[in-house]
Protein backbone atom coordinates (compact mmCIF):
# COMPACT_ATOMS: atom_id res chain seq x y z
CA UNK A 1 0.00 0.00 0.00
CA UNK A 2 1.36 3.44 -0.97
CA UNK A 3 0.25 6.89 0.14
CA UNK A 4 -0.53 9.28 -2.69
CA UNK A 5 1.74 12.00 -1.30
CA UNK A 6 4.66 9.55 -1.41
CA UNK A 7 4.27 8.79 -5.12
CA UNK A 8 3.61 12.28 -6.44
CA UNK A 9 7.13 13.67 -5.96
CA UNK A 10 8.98 14.70 -9.15
CA UNK A 11 5.61 15.20 -10.92
CA UNK A 12 4.91 18.67 -12.32
CA UNK A 13 1.51 19.34 -10.78
CA UNK A 14 -0.78 22.16 -11.92
CA UNK A 15 -3.50 21.71 -9.31
CA UNK A 16 -4.67 19.25 -6.64
CA UNK A 17 -8.29 19.01 -5.52
CA UNK A 18 -8.85 16.70 -2.55
CA UNK A 19 -6.83 14.84 0.06
CA UNK A 20 -3.30 13.65 -0.77
CA UNK A 21 -3.12 11.48 2.38
CA UNK A 22 -4.92 8.54 0.77
CA UNK A 23 -3.93 4.93 0.14
CA UNK A 24 -3.21 3.83 -3.42
CA UNK A 25 -3.22 0.08 -4.01
CA UNK A 26 -2.77 0.07 -7.76
CA UNK A 27 -2.91 2.20 -10.88
CA UNK A 28 -4.13 1.94 -14.45
CA UNK A 29 -4.97 3.95 -17.55
CA UNK A 30 -7.81 1.56 -18.50
CA UNK A 31 -11.09 2.47 -16.78
CA UNK A 32 -12.27 -1.15 -17.13
CA UNK A 33 -9.33 -2.36 -15.03
CA UNK A 34 -9.94 0.06 -12.15
CA UNK A 35 -10.45 -1.50 -8.72
CA UNK A 36 -11.15 0.15 -5.31
CA UNK A 37 -8.28 2.39 -4.12
CA UNK A 38 -6.81 2.62 -7.63
CA UNK A 39 -5.29 5.66 -9.29
CA UNK A 40 -6.67 6.26 -12.78
CA UNK A 41 -4.63 8.25 -15.30
CA UNK A 42 -6.63 9.87 -18.10
CA UNK A 43 -4.33 9.67 -21.13
CA UNK A 44 -5.00 11.35 -24.48
CA UNK A 45 -4.20 8.46 -26.85
CA UNK A 46 -3.87 8.06 -30.61
CA UNK A 47 -7.47 6.82 -30.96
CA UNK A 48 -9.17 7.56 -27.63
CA UNK A 49 -9.06 10.12 -24.81
CA UNK A 50 -9.08 8.71 -21.29
CA UNK A 51 -10.80 11.86 -20.02
CA UNK A 52 -14.01 10.50 -21.55
CA UNK A 53 -13.88 7.58 -19.08
CA UNK A 54 -13.37 9.46 -15.81
CA UNK A 55 -16.89 8.73 -14.59
CA UNK A 56 -16.51 5.01 -15.36
CA UNK A 57 -13.17 4.85 -13.54
CA UNK A 58 -14.65 6.51 -10.43
CA UNK A 59 -17.69 4.25 -10.60
CA UNK A 60 -15.31 1.24 -10.55
CA UNK A 61 -13.57 2.50 -7.41
CA UNK A 62 -10.83 4.97 -8.38
CA UNK A 63 -10.02 7.22 -5.42
CA UNK A 64 -7.52 9.33 -7.35
CA UNK A 65 -7.58 10.71 -10.89
CA UNK A 66 -4.62 12.14 -12.78
CA UNK A 67 -5.82 14.31 -15.66
CA UNK A 68 -5.00 17.31 -17.83
CA UNK A 69 -8.45 18.86 -17.49
CA UNK A 70 -10.74 18.67 -14.45
CA UNK A 71 -14.31 17.48 -15.08
CA UNK A 72 -17.12 19.94 -14.47
CA UNK A 73 -18.61 17.85 -11.66
CA UNK A 74 -16.17 16.66 -8.98
CA UNK A 75 -16.79 13.74 -6.61
CA UNK A 76 -16.02 14.68 -2.99
CA UNK A 77 -14.32 11.38 -2.06
CA UNK A 78 -11.97 11.47 -5.06
CA UNK A 79 -8.62 13.28 -5.26
CA UNK A 80 -7.98 15.02 -8.59
CA UNK A 81 -4.42 15.78 -9.68
CA UNK A 82 -4.25 18.08 -12.70
CA UNK A 83 -1.00 17.96 -14.68
CA UNK A 84 0.26 19.35 -17.96
CA UNK A 85 0.95 15.90 -19.47
CA UNK A 86 -0.87 12.88 -18.02
CA UNK A 87 1.28 10.33 -19.88
CA UNK A 88 4.54 11.81 -18.62
CA UNK A 89 3.11 12.17 -15.10
CA UNK A 90 1.99 8.52 -15.09
CA UNK A 91 5.49 7.36 -16.02
CA UNK A 92 6.98 9.27 -13.09
CA UNK A 93 4.21 8.18 -10.70
CA UNK A 94 4.65 4.53 -11.75
CA UNK A 95 8.40 4.79 -11.20
CA UNK A 96 7.83 6.24 -7.72
CA UNK A 97 5.15 3.63 -6.92
CA UNK A 98 7.61 0.80 -7.67
CA UNK A 99 10.42 2.59 -5.78
CA UNK A 100 12.32 3.72 -8.89
CA UNK A 101 13.75 0.35 -10.00
CA UNK A 102 15.75 1.84 -12.89
CA UNK A 103 17.95 3.61 -10.32
CA UNK A 104 18.95 0.18 -8.97
CA UNK A 105 19.72 -1.30 -12.40
CA UNK A 106 21.95 -0.34 -15.30
CA UNK A 107 19.27 0.14 -17.97
CA UNK A 108 20.33 0.36 -21.62
CA UNK A 109 17.76 1.36 -24.25
CA UNK A 110 18.08 0.46 -27.92
CA UNK A 111 16.15 2.41 -30.55
CA UNK A 112 16.10 2.49 -34.37
CA UNK A 113 13.96 1.19 -37.21
CA UNK A 114 15.81 -2.11 -37.59
CA UNK A 115 18.10 -4.08 -35.30
CA UNK A 116 16.52 -3.19 -31.93
CA UNK A 117 15.46 -6.73 -31.11
CA UNK A 118 18.76 -8.30 -32.14
CA UNK A 119 20.94 -5.81 -30.25
CA UNK A 120 18.86 -5.89 -27.05
CA UNK A 121 18.53 -9.69 -27.13
CA UNK A 122 22.22 -10.27 -27.82
CA UNK A 123 23.09 -7.95 -24.92
CA UNK A 124 20.86 -10.02 -22.63
CA UNK A 125 22.29 -13.31 -23.89
CA UNK A 126 25.84 -11.97 -23.64
CA UNK A 127 25.40 -10.79 -20.06
CA UNK A 128 23.94 -14.12 -19.01
CA UNK A 129 26.79 -15.97 -20.78
CA UNK A 130 29.27 -13.89 -18.79
CA UNK A 131 27.52 -14.66 -15.51
CA UNK A 132 25.88 -11.26 -15.11
CA UNK A 133 22.19 -11.33 -14.13
CA UNK A 134 20.05 -9.35 -16.56
CA UNK A 135 16.55 -8.65 -17.76
CA UNK A 136 15.21 -8.12 -21.29
CA UNK A 137 12.27 -6.12 -22.63
CA UNK A 138 11.75 -6.88 -26.32
CA UNK A 139 9.29 -7.42 -29.14
CA UNK A 140 9.75 -11.19 -28.94
CA UNK A 141 9.77 -11.86 -25.19
CA UNK A 142 10.41 -10.23 -21.83
CA UNK A 143 12.95 -11.90 -19.55
CA UNK A 144 13.61 -11.59 -15.84
CA UNK A 145 16.90 -13.46 -15.51
CA UNK A 146 15.88 -16.99 -16.65
CA UNK A 147 12.12 -16.42 -16.42
CA UNK A 148 10.22 -15.61 -19.63
CA UNK A 149 7.12 -13.40 -19.78
CA UNK A 150 5.12 -13.01 -23.01
CA UNK A 151 5.55 -9.68 -24.79
CA UNK A 152 2.58 -7.77 -26.19
CA UNK A 153 4.34 -4.55 -27.24
CA UNK A 154 7.86 -3.58 -28.24
CA UNK A 155 7.92 -1.32 -25.17
CA UNK A 156 5.33 -1.98 -22.40
CA UNK A 157 3.14 0.81 -21.03
CA UNK A 158 4.72 2.78 -18.20
CA UNK A 159 3.02 0.84 -15.38
CA UNK A 160 3.92 -2.59 -16.82
CA UNK A 161 7.42 -1.34 -17.61
CA UNK A 162 8.14 -0.18 -14.07
CA UNK A 163 6.58 -3.37 -12.68
CA UNK A 164 8.85 -5.56 -14.83
CA UNK A 165 11.93 -3.56 -13.85
CA UNK A 166 10.89 -3.92 -10.20
CA UNK A 167 10.74 -7.71 -10.64
CA UNK A 168 14.24 -7.62 -12.14
CA UNK A 169 15.51 -5.82 -9.04
CA UNK A 170 13.82 -8.39 -6.77
CA UNK A 171 15.43 -11.19 -8.83
CA UNK A 172 18.87 -9.66 -8.25
CA UNK A 173 19.45 -8.46 -11.81
CA UNK A 174 22.18 -5.89 -12.34
CA UNK A 175 21.31 -4.97 -15.94
CA UNK A 176 18.20 -4.42 -18.06
CA UNK A 177 18.29 -4.22 -21.85
CA UNK A 178 15.22 -2.89 -23.62
CA UNK A 179 13.92 -2.01 -27.04
CA UNK A 180 12.56 1.52 -27.05
CA UNK A 181 10.02 2.17 -29.80
CA UNK A 182 9.15 5.54 -31.30
CA UNK A 183 5.56 5.05 -30.13
CA UNK A 184 6.74 4.55 -26.55
CA UNK A 185 8.90 7.65 -26.66
CA UNK A 186 6.16 9.78 -28.18
CA UNK A 187 3.67 8.49 -25.61
CA UNK A 188 6.14 9.15 -22.75
CA UNK A 189 6.07 5.52 -21.58
CA UNK A 190 9.73 5.85 -20.59
CA UNK A 191 9.16 8.90 -18.37
CA UNK A 192 10.63 8.26 -14.92
CA UNK A 193 13.30 5.90 -16.29
CA UNK A 194 16.99 6.41 -15.60
CA UNK A 195 19.12 5.11 -18.49
CA UNK A 196 22.75 4.13 -18.03
CA UNK A 197 23.06 4.34 -21.80
CA UNK A 198 21.24 4.25 -25.13
CA UNK A 199 22.08 2.96 -28.60
CA UNK A 200 20.82 4.06 -32.02
CA UNK A 201 20.91 1.47 -34.83
CA UNK A 202 19.44 3.31 -37.86
CA UNK A 203 16.34 5.09 -39.04
CA UNK A 204 14.40 4.42 -42.24
CA UNK A 205 10.83 4.61 -43.53
CA UNK A 206 8.34 3.23 -40.99
CA UNK A 207 5.37 4.13 -38.75
CA UNK A 208 4.39 7.20 -40.78
CA UNK A 209 0.75 6.20 -40.24
CA UNK A 210 1.28 7.12 -36.60
CA UNK A 211 3.87 9.91 -36.70
CA UNK A 212 2.53 11.65 -39.82
CA UNK A 213 5.94 12.53 -41.26
CA UNK A 214 9.48 11.21 -41.35
CA UNK A 215 10.61 14.31 -39.47
CA UNK A 216 8.23 13.58 -36.61
CA UNK A 217 9.45 9.97 -36.56
CA UNK A 218 13.07 11.16 -36.21
CA UNK A 219 12.10 13.59 -33.43
CA UNK A 220 10.37 10.79 -31.53
CA UNK A 221 13.48 8.58 -31.70
CA UNK A 222 15.64 11.52 -30.63
CA UNK A 223 13.69 11.87 -27.36
CA UNK A 224 15.60 8.89 -25.95
CA UNK A 225 18.90 10.74 -26.29
CA UNK A 226 17.46 14.11 -25.24
CA UNK A 227 16.61 12.54 -21.88
CA UNK A 228 20.04 11.07 -21.08
CA UNK A 229 21.96 12.42 -18.11
CA UNK A 230 25.59 13.55 -18.12
CA UNK A 231 26.61 10.22 -16.56
CA UNK A 232 25.02 8.20 -19.39
CA UNK A 233 26.49 7.11 -22.72
CA UNK A 234 24.98 7.38 -26.20
CA UNK A 235 26.20 4.91 -28.84
CA UNK A 236 25.33 5.95 -32.39
CA UNK A 237 25.63 4.21 -35.79
CA UNK A 238 27.85 6.72 -37.57
CA UNK A 239 27.11 5.19 -40.99
CA UNK A 240 23.47 6.30 -40.72
CA UNK A 241 22.93 9.73 -42.26
CA UNK A 242 20.73 10.82 -39.36
CA UNK A 243 23.34 9.94 -36.72
CA UNK A 244 24.27 13.55 -35.91
CA UNK A 245 20.64 14.58 -35.43
CA UNK A 246 20.12 11.98 -32.71
CA UNK A 247 22.69 13.46 -30.36
CA UNK A 248 22.01 17.16 -30.84
CA UNK A 249 21.49 18.56 -27.30
CA UNK A 250 22.37 15.15 -25.78
CA UNK A 251 23.91 15.54 -22.30
CA UNK A 252 25.37 12.03 -22.30
CA UNK A 253 28.83 11.05 -23.53
CA UNK A 254 28.55 10.30 -27.27
CA UNK A 255 30.37 7.39 -28.91
CA UNK A 256 30.06 6.04 -32.46
CA UNK A 257 30.31 2.72 -34.28
CA UNK A 258 30.62 2.08 -38.01
CA UNK A 259 31.72 -0.24 -40.79
CA UNK A 260 32.21 2.46 -43.45
CA UNK A 261 33.16 5.68 -41.66
CA UNK A 262 35.48 6.77 -38.87
CA UNK A 263 34.13 5.87 -35.42
CA UNK A 264 35.09 4.92 -31.88
CA UNK A 265 34.18 1.29 -32.60
CA UNK A 266 34.93 -0.14 -36.05
CA UNK A 267 34.62 -3.55 -37.68
CA UNK A 268 35.62 -5.10 -40.98
CA UNK A 269 33.87 -8.06 -42.58
CA UNK A 270 36.35 -10.75 -43.63
CA UNK A 271 33.88 -13.39 -44.80
CA UNK A 272 30.11 -13.57 -45.14
CA UNK A 273 28.47 -16.93 -45.89
CA UNK A 274 25.34 -18.87 -44.91
CA UNK A 275 27.53 -20.53 -42.28
CA UNK A 276 28.14 -17.18 -40.56
CA UNK A 277 30.26 -14.05 -40.41
CA UNK A 278 33.97 -13.59 -39.89
CA UNK A 279 34.95 -10.05 -38.93
CA UNK A 280 37.57 -8.07 -37.07
CA UNK A 281 36.68 -5.78 -34.18
CA UNK A 282 39.45 -3.80 -32.46
CA UNK A 283 42.08 -5.91 -34.26
CA UNK A 284 40.52 -9.07 -32.84
CA UNK A 285 38.97 -11.66 -35.17
CA UNK A 286 35.44 -12.81 -34.41
CA UNK A 287 33.63 -15.74 -36.00
CA UNK A 288 29.87 -15.82 -35.41
CA UNK A 289 26.86 -17.82 -36.55
CA UNK A 290 25.03 -14.60 -37.39
CA UNK A 291 24.81 -13.77 -41.10
CA UNK A 292 24.97 -10.59 -43.17
CA UNK A 293 26.28 -7.04 -43.04
CA UNK A 294 23.32 -5.86 -40.96
CA UNK A 295 24.34 -8.34 -38.26
CA UNK A 296 27.90 -7.02 -38.40
CA UNK A 297 26.41 -3.66 -37.37
CA UNK A 298 24.36 -5.35 -34.64
CA UNK A 299 27.39 -7.18 -33.26
CA UNK A 300 29.47 -4.02 -33.30
CA UNK A 301 26.74 -2.16 -31.39
CA UNK A 302 26.71 -4.95 -28.80
CA UNK A 303 30.49 -4.81 -28.48
CA UNK A 304 30.34 -1.02 -28.01
CA UNK A 305 27.62 -1.22 -25.34
CA UNK A 306 29.52 -3.94 -23.47
CA UNK A 307 32.68 -1.86 -23.61
CA UNK A 308 30.84 1.18 -22.22
CA UNK A 309 29.52 -0.98 -19.39
CA UNK A 310 33.12 -1.87 -18.53
CA UNK A 311 33.03 -5.53 -19.54
CA UNK A 312 36.25 -7.30 -20.56
CA UNK A 313 36.68 -7.06 -24.35
CA UNK A 314 38.17 -10.52 -24.90
CA UNK A 315 35.51 -12.20 -22.76
CA UNK A 316 32.83 -10.31 -24.72
CA UNK A 317 34.22 -11.37 -28.13
CA UNK A 318 34.60 -14.98 -27.00
CA UNK A 319 30.99 -15.12 -25.76
CA UNK A 320 29.63 -13.36 -28.87
CA UNK A 321 31.02 -16.15 -31.07
CA UNK A 322 28.65 -18.62 -29.38
CA UNK A 323 25.42 -16.60 -29.64
CA UNK A 324 22.61 -17.06 -32.16
CA UNK A 325 20.23 -14.52 -33.67
CA UNK A 326 16.84 -14.04 -31.96
CA UNK A 327 13.90 -16.08 -33.21
CA UNK A 328 12.53 -14.85 -36.55
CA UNK A 329 15.66 -12.83 -37.40
CA UNK A 330 17.27 -14.50 -40.44
CA UNK A 331 16.21 -17.86 -39.03
CA UNK A 332 16.91 -20.55 -41.60
CA UNK A 333 16.33 -24.22 -42.31
CA UNK A 334 17.83 -26.51 -44.97
CA UNK A 335 15.58 -29.33 -46.17
CA UNK A 336 16.80 -32.85 -47.04
CA UNK A 337 16.45 -31.88 -50.72
CA UNK A 338 18.76 -28.88 -50.25
CA UNK A 339 16.14 -26.10 -50.34
CA UNK A 340 16.99 -23.30 -47.92
CA UNK A 341 14.14 -21.47 -46.20
CA UNK A 342 14.74 -18.20 -44.35
CA UNK A 343 12.20 -16.50 -42.08
CA UNK A 344 12.80 -12.86 -41.21
CA UNK A 345 10.85 -10.08 -39.51
CA UNK A 346 11.68 -7.68 -42.38
CA UNK A 347 8.58 -5.47 -42.50
CA UNK A 348 10.10 -2.18 -43.67
CA UNK A 349 11.65 -1.30 -47.04
CA UNK A 350 15.15 -1.00 -45.57
CA UNK A 351 14.89 -4.28 -43.65
CA UNK A 352 13.69 -6.09 -46.79
CA UNK A 353 16.61 -4.64 -48.80
CA UNK A 354 19.04 -5.76 -46.09
CA UNK A 355 17.83 -9.34 -45.92
CA UNK A 356 17.57 -9.73 -49.72
CA UNK A 357 21.03 -8.21 -50.21
CA UNK A 358 22.40 -10.57 -47.58
CA UNK A 359 20.97 -13.55 -49.43
CA UNK A 360 22.32 -12.25 -52.74
CA UNK A 361 25.78 -11.91 -51.20
CA UNK A 362 25.92 -15.56 -50.14
CA UNK A 363 24.24 -17.28 -53.12
CA UNK A 364 26.14 -18.58 -56.13
CA UNK A 365 23.81 -16.83 -58.55
CA UNK A 366 22.25 -19.86 -60.27
CA UNK A 367 19.63 -20.83 -57.70
CA UNK A 368 16.20 -19.19 -57.58
CA UNK A 369 15.38 -16.73 -54.81
CA UNK A 370 11.66 -16.93 -54.00
CA UNK A 371 10.35 -14.12 -51.80
CA UNK A 372 7.03 -14.49 -49.94
CA UNK A 373 6.01 -11.07 -48.61
CA UNK A 374 3.13 -8.82 -47.65
CA UNK A 375 2.39 -5.73 -45.56
CA UNK A 376 0.42 -5.28 -42.36
CA UNK A 377 -3.03 -3.75 -42.37
CA UNK A 378 -3.93 -0.56 -40.47
CA UNK A 379 -0.30 0.54 -40.79
CA UNK A 380 1.84 2.82 -42.97
CA UNK A 381 0.43 2.44 -46.50
CA UNK A 382 3.19 4.46 -48.18
CA UNK A 383 5.72 1.65 -47.78
CA UNK A 384 3.59 -0.97 -49.56
CA UNK A 385 4.52 -0.17 -53.20
CA UNK A 386 8.15 0.41 -52.13
CA UNK A 387 8.39 -3.06 -50.64
CA UNK A 388 6.76 -4.63 -53.69
CA UNK A 389 9.31 -2.95 -55.99
CA UNK A 390 12.20 -4.03 -53.77
CA UNK A 391 11.07 -7.66 -53.80
CA UNK A 392 10.73 -7.61 -57.60
CA UNK A 393 14.15 -6.05 -58.12
CA UNK A 394 16.02 -8.47 -55.89
CA UNK A 395 14.17 -11.82 -56.08
CA UNK A 396 13.65 -14.16 -59.04
CA UNK A 397 10.06 -14.96 -57.98
CA UNK A 398 7.73 -13.02 -55.69
CA UNK A 399 4.58 -14.26 -53.98
CA UNK A 400 2.61 -11.33 -52.52
CA UNK A 401 0.28 -12.47 -49.75
CA UNK A 402 -1.37 -11.43 -46.49
CA UNK A 403 0.72 -10.42 -43.50
CA UNK A 404 -1.46 -9.29 -40.56
CA UNK A 405 -4.37 -7.68 -42.44
CA UNK A 406 -6.02 -6.63 -39.17
CA UNK A 407 -9.20 -4.72 -40.11
CA UNK A 408 -8.23 -4.04 -43.73
CA UNK A 409 -9.32 -6.03 -46.76
CA UNK A 410 -6.36 -8.32 -47.67
CA UNK A 411 -6.99 -7.99 -51.41
CA UNK A 412 -6.68 -4.19 -51.16
CA UNK A 413 -3.37 -4.44 -49.30
CA UNK A 414 -2.03 -6.74 -52.01
CA UNK A 415 -3.27 -4.30 -54.65
CA UNK A 416 -1.42 -1.47 -52.89
CA UNK A 417 1.79 -3.54 -53.03
CA UNK A 418 1.64 -4.44 -56.73
CA UNK A 419 0.14 -1.21 -58.06
CA UNK A 420 3.45 0.44 -58.99
CA UNK A 421 4.99 -2.65 -60.61
CA UNK A 422 5.58 -2.46 -64.34
CA UNK A 423 4.40 -5.25 -66.70
CA UNK A 424 7.84 -6.92 -66.76
CA UNK A 425 7.99 -7.05 -62.96
CA UNK A 426 4.46 -8.42 -62.70
CA UNK A 427 5.50 -11.46 -64.78
CA UNK A 428 7.53 -12.75 -61.83
CA UNK A 429 4.74 -12.08 -59.29
CA UNK A 430 2.01 -14.34 -57.92
CA UNK A 431 -0.68 -12.94 -55.63
CA UNK A 432 -2.30 -15.24 -53.06
CA UNK A 433 -4.46 -13.91 -50.22
CA UNK A 434 -4.03 -17.06 -48.10
CA UNK A 435 -0.58 -16.97 -46.44
CA UNK A 436 -0.60 -20.73 -45.85
CA UNK A 437 -1.19 -21.35 -49.57
CA UNK A 438 1.50 -18.82 -50.47
CA UNK A 439 4.11 -20.62 -48.34
CA UNK A 440 3.03 -23.97 -49.78
CA UNK A 441 3.34 -22.57 -53.32
CA UNK A 442 6.89 -21.32 -52.62
CA UNK A 443 7.87 -24.82 -51.56
CA UNK A 444 6.38 -26.29 -54.76
CA UNK A 445 8.30 -23.76 -56.88
CA UNK A 446 11.60 -24.41 -55.10
CA UNK A 447 14.08 -26.91 -56.51
CA UNK A 448 17.15 -28.30 -54.70
CA UNK A 449 19.54 -25.44 -53.96
CA UNK A 450 16.89 -22.72 -54.25
CA UNK A 451 16.27 -20.20 -51.45
CA UNK A 452 12.88 -19.21 -50.03
CA UNK A 453 12.57 -16.00 -48.02
CA UNK A 454 9.40 -15.56 -45.98
CA UNK A 455 9.43 -11.94 -44.83
CA UNK A 456 7.34 -9.80 -42.53
CA UNK A 457 6.18 -11.75 -39.50
CA UNK A 458 9.34 -13.39 -38.20
CA UNK A 459 8.87 -14.58 -34.61
CA UNK A 460 5.09 -14.01 -34.53
CA UNK A 461 3.02 -17.13 -33.88
CA UNK A 462 -0.27 -15.71 -35.11
CA UNK A 463 -2.00 -13.93 -37.96
CA UNK A 464 -4.21 -10.98 -36.99
CA UNK A 465 -7.42 -10.96 -39.06
CA UNK A 466 -10.28 -8.64 -38.05
CA UNK A 467 -9.13 -8.47 -34.44
CA UNK A 468 -8.76 -12.24 -34.06
CA UNK A 469 -5.28 -13.76 -33.69
CA UNK A 470 -5.21 -17.08 -35.52
CA UNK A 471 -2.32 -19.49 -34.75
CA UNK A 472 0.26 -19.18 -37.54
CA UNK A 473 4.01 -19.83 -37.47
CA UNK A 474 5.93 -19.06 -40.69
CA UNK A 475 8.97 -21.11 -39.70
CA UNK A 476 6.97 -24.18 -38.71
CA UNK A 477 4.81 -23.93 -41.84
CA UNK A 478 7.74 -23.87 -44.26
CA UNK A 479 9.53 -26.66 -42.40
CA UNK A 480 6.40 -28.84 -42.58
CA UNK A 481 5.89 -28.23 -46.31
CA UNK A 482 9.55 -28.86 -47.19
CA UNK A 483 9.52 -32.16 -45.27
CA UNK A 484 6.64 -33.54 -47.35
Amino acid sequence: MKLLKDILYKVRIEEVVGNTHIAIEGMTMDSRAVRPFHLFAAIKGFAQDGHAYLDKAIENGANCVVCEKLPEALVAEVTYVRVQDSAEALGIIAANYFDNPSEKLKVVGVTGTNGKTTVATLMYELSEALGKKAGLLSTVVNKIHHRSIPSTHTTPNSIELQGLLSQMVEEGCEYAFMEVSSHALDQRRTAGLKFAGAAFTNITHDHLDYHGSFNAYIKAKKLLFDGLSASSFALINNDDRHADVMTQNCKGKVYTYALQSMANYRARIMENTLAGLSLTIDQHELYTQLIGEFNAYNLLAVYGIANQLGWDNISVLTALSTLKAPEGRFQYFRSDSGVIAIVDYAHTPDALINVLDTIQAVRSGNEKLICVMGCGGDRDKAKRPLMGKIACEKATHVIVTSDNPRTEEPKQIIQDIVISMDPVEKKKVLTMVDRDEAIAASCVLAQPGDIILIAGKGHEKYQDINGVKHPFDDFQKVKDYLKR
